[in-house]
């Protein structure tokens, strides 16, 4: 597939050099290309030359699939930079989290209960298929799961189109994923992203990320 990846951060390098690293044609979009070039992005993009760089909205022309890996505040501007037509007809494989820091640590989340963010990212552009996933785990163990028990971990996916889920599905196989949870439509990204409180809180207790939930039935 071709795929772009929104997000220059840890989770974004991640998606990109698993994706690529699998064959994948990889483009990472950004704001600013020549910003991007002069940070810390530099040491990495050095060691994956396979992976593009590009604008948001070049990086999404041509792409199967889109995932945004985006801070939660950030995913709605990014996608709206890619541009609607540039997004129409395309996946957008949701593994950001509503985070708010407003009062510091741990955040809270800035939707929730009644809506989620990939709700919200469905109604802004509702001609992409929206599937939310991976937002329950660290980057490391998001494309390599197997560092921890095995990969016998519980990943999830939501979304109101079939087979775009199921392309999703098979890309999460390809990194290791053995037990890939169909919750339903997008409206059950709520119940993923409220996770987050939990993750959190473990995340502080155990003081490594590095830990998943698994669904024991």
């Amino acid at each position: 597939m071709r795929i772009a990846v929104f997000g220059t951060g840890s989770v974004g390098r991640a998606i990109a050099a698993r994706t690529a690293e699998l064959g994948h044609q990889v483009t990472i979009g950004t704001r600013d290309v020549a910003t991007t070039r002069a940070g810390e992005y530099a040491a990495w993009a050095a060691q994956h030359p396979e992976v593009g760089l590009a604008t948001q909205a070049d990086a999404a022309v041509d792409a199967d699939l889109v995932v945004n890996a985006t801070s939660g505040d950030g995913s709605l501007p990014a996608l709206t930079a890619a541009g609607a037509a540039n997004l129409s007809g395309k996946i957008v494989l949701d593994i950001s989290n509503p985070l708010d820091f407003g009062a510091g640590f741990p955040p809270t989340l800035s939707v929730h209960n009644t809506d989620s963010l990939a709700e919200r990212i469905q109604r802004e552009f509702p001609q992409t298929k929206v599937v939310k996933s991976l937002n329950t785990l660290t980057a490391e163990l998001m494309v390599r799961p197997r560092q921890l028990a095995d990969g016998a971990h519980s990943v999830f996916v939501s979304g109101d189109d079939a087979e775009a889920k199921r392309i999703v599905t098979e890309l999460l196989v390809s990194f290791g994923h053995t037990d890939v949870i169909d919750l339903g439509d997008i409206s059950t990204a709520r119940g993923v992203e409220m996770l987050l409180p939990l993750w959190l809180r473990l995340y502080g207790r155990l003081d490594t990320a590095m830990f998943n939930i698994k669904v024991v039935r």
